[in-house]
């Protein structure tokens, strides 16, 4: 990603800037990596994600024991813990993709991190064993009805753009400043100054190099 340098009305050059359309491209990339980093994250979310199950008795109703009560919370947990491993990975990508453009990379990384996890909930919902309501409806006595793949928790998609902003914001705290002082286009640099000398009548003149070697 390149950038542009703009200059003032004084002739001073002001930090450079990235053009739209060079930017817009980017960002696309970077929404389609996204997409592809939830996908995968939605697969192996659905895999690694062991359900608890409710077990249809005689008279038509569902029991679930203690422990199976326990593991409700699995699908959270598993689904916190790949959204910290991409969005730090998206985070990393969007602060060398857009490190020129300043804060705006910031708000990349967490849209990124956001879009990333929508896709792995809805992706991962549907590679689960679906509706509950109609397995359970349809399941005889003595089966074993797993409950659906889903959040119990609206945050949860919220850590995914937190881990994704956060290498973000370190590398730019932490990082060298790049920012330098402003160039002035034209200006010379400046003279060596040269001694001054007072004669006897109070006059002040520049000595000459030639005055210098006397």
């Amino acid at each position: 990603m390149s950038t542009t340098l703009t200059e003032d009305e004084f002739g001073e050059l002001q930090e450079p800037r990235t053009p739209v359309s060079e930017v817009l491209p980017w960002i696309g990339m970077l929404a389609m990596l996204a997409v592809v980093a939830g996908a995968l994250a939605a697969v192996f979310w659905s895999r690694v994600v062991v359900l608890p199950s409710y077990t249809i008795l005689r008279n038509g109703r569902a029991v679930v024991t203690e422990r199976a009560l326990t593991e409700f919370v699995a699908a959270d947990a598993w689904f916190v813990i790949c959204g910290a491993v991409v969005g730090i990975g998206l985070g990393i990508v969007a602060w060398k993709w857009f490190k020129p453009l300043g804060w705006p990379a910031a708000l990349l990384a967490a849209g990124a991190g956001l879009l990333s996890g929508l896709v792995c909930w809805k992706l991962g919902e549907v590679l689960g064993p679906g509706d509950f309501s109609e397995r359970i409806a349809q399941a005889s006595p003595g089966d074993l009805v797993p409950i659906s793949l889903t959040l119990r928790s609206w945050s949860a998609p919220a850590v995914w753009a937190f881990a994704a902003v956060t290498p973000v914001l370190l590398a730019a705290s932490l990082g060298p400043d790049d920012a330098g002082e402003p160039v002035r286009r034209g200006s010379a640099r400046p003279e060596e100054e040269q001694p001054e000398n007072v004669d006897e009548r109070g006059v002040m003149s520049t000595v000459g190099e030639e005055d210098l070697a006397r």
